[in-house]
């Protein structure tokens, strides 16, 4: 099977660091559709930091990132965050002042997505991941952690991107929450074919993932 996403011989450190101090240092990563991919390691390790290179958040890096096969560096970033690869945060990022399903439509809008009722979509999104149509109307901070978490993983489905990357999805989530959301996940990478790539701090998440990295600061 073809990598979706590669990274090759990547290398990163702040500005303001000293010339060898290295957040990163000759990572050498492939990720492939179908797939759950865990990414643990200390705190300060660089796993968020590899998350920004993958989603084109941050240019200034030594190697190269691949998707399907063209550079990100030559690339339009816009387009590909905007519709290749979709991202879910640990505090979720929804817009309190929106219902759940206002938030997946304005990412729908911000994509330009061609699509006559984007509310039926949203509904429907939010039915894949276990929501119903009552709560599509909530206001988000009106709904529980969990079914936030829910909203936020339909809303990167919006535009149905092949890669989906999580930054620690399940870290303000009890176990029980935690488990089901990790069903969700695991079904779009074995049932609808995506790339899950998760950060996270937790072992059940790596022991339902596919695969481990282990990052450590420094490694080479």
């Amino acid at each position: 099977m073809e990598n979706i996403l590669k990274v090759s011989n990547v290398s990163y450190r702040y500005k303001d660091a000293n010339k060898d101090d290295y957040v990163l240092k000759n990572i050498n990563y492939n990720f492939q559709k179908g797939k759950v991919y865990a990414i643990k390691g200390k705190s300060g390790s660089g796993k968020t930091t590899l998350l920004s290179l993958i989603s084109g958040l941050e240019k200034k890096y030594e190697g190269e990132i691949f998707y399907k096969d063209k550079n990100l560096k030559k690339i339009d970033l816009d387009n590909y965050r905007n519709h290749d690869i979709g991202i879910v945060f640990q505090s979720y990022n929804l817009l309190p002042h929106l219902t759940a399903s206002e938030n997946i439509i304005l990412s729908m809008d911000i994509s330009k997505i061609k699509e006559k009722n984007k509310k039926e979509l949203a509904i429907k999104l939010m039915e894949k991941v276990g929501l119903n149509k009552n709560q599509s109307s909530r206001r988000v901070l009106k709904l529980s952690g969990g079914e936030q978490q829910r909203v936020a993983i339909a809303r990167s489905l919006s535009y149905n991107p092949e890669i989906i990357i999580a930054d620690e999805p399940t870290g303000n989530l009890d176990k029980e929450t935690e488990t089901e959301i990790l069903n969700i996940f695991n079904d779009l990478a074995h049932k609808d074919d995506k790339c899950i790539i998760i950060v996270t701090h937790s072992q059940n998440v790596c022991d339902r993932s596919d695969y481990v990295y282990e990052l450590k600061k420094n490694e080479t």
